[in-house]
Order: C-alpha cells, then sequence, then structure tokens
C-alpha cells in the first residue's frame, strides 16, 4: 500500500534564519523518522536529513519552505519539524544564552 505525500508550508520566523544549529537540530529531529523527508525552497528539493543540503536553500527570516514527506511516519514528521521551525527553533538560542564563564 502506498502511502501519500505530506506537505506543510512554514515561514522562517528566526531573525537567524536557518543557519548551522538550527539545521543541525532540524536533520537530527528528521532522522527519527522512517519516512523520506525534504525541504523544499522554490524548485530546489534538499534532504530533510542531512545538515549541509538545508544549509544550502539559504533560508533568511521570512523565507517559505515546503517540508514534505513520503512514508509510514510522514504526518507525525511534517507536524514535528513544521512545530520546530514555527517555534523559531527556540532550543538552538536557549544553548547561547548560557553566562559567560
Amino acid at each position: 500500500m502506498r502511502t501519500p505525500l505530506v506537505t506543510r508550508v512554514v515561514v522562517i520566523v528566526n531573525e537567524h534564519g536557518l543557519h548551522a544549529r538550527p539545521a543541525e537540530m532540524f536533520a537530527r529531529s528528521a532522522l527519527q523518522f522512517e519516512s523520506r523527508i525534504g525541504v523544499r525552497r522554490g524548485i530546489e528539493l534538499v534532504d530533510a536529513k542531512s545538515i549541509l543540503n538545508l544549509l544550502t536553500l539559504g533560508a533568511t527570516q521570512g523565507t517559505e519552505l515546503v517540508i514534505e514527506a513520503h512514508g509510514i511516519d510522514a504526518e507525525q514528521a511534517v507536524e514535528m519539524l513544521a512545530q520546530l521551525v514555527e517555534s523559531g527553533f527556540a532550543d538552538a538560542y536557549r544553548s547561547d544564552q548560557r553566562p559567560a564563564e
């Protein structure tokens, strides 16, 4: 039985865009799922499980992306990853806020 393609449009809301730390969080989160997951910006589609591929999107604040997944847990994957983007990758910045030693 074929599973449908699940998609969701998200907008990068954090002021720093999809730089290294958020890309690492996104890819690490995507790796938890069996589904094939991609992120599309315009006509460019990259593997969501690759930090380097995500960085090639050059997604700055306000960039619209489409998260798409195909597989057994596609709906859960898209939902979780969309929430991560919509939160502005909040956890990525909490670790930056540590007091200087």
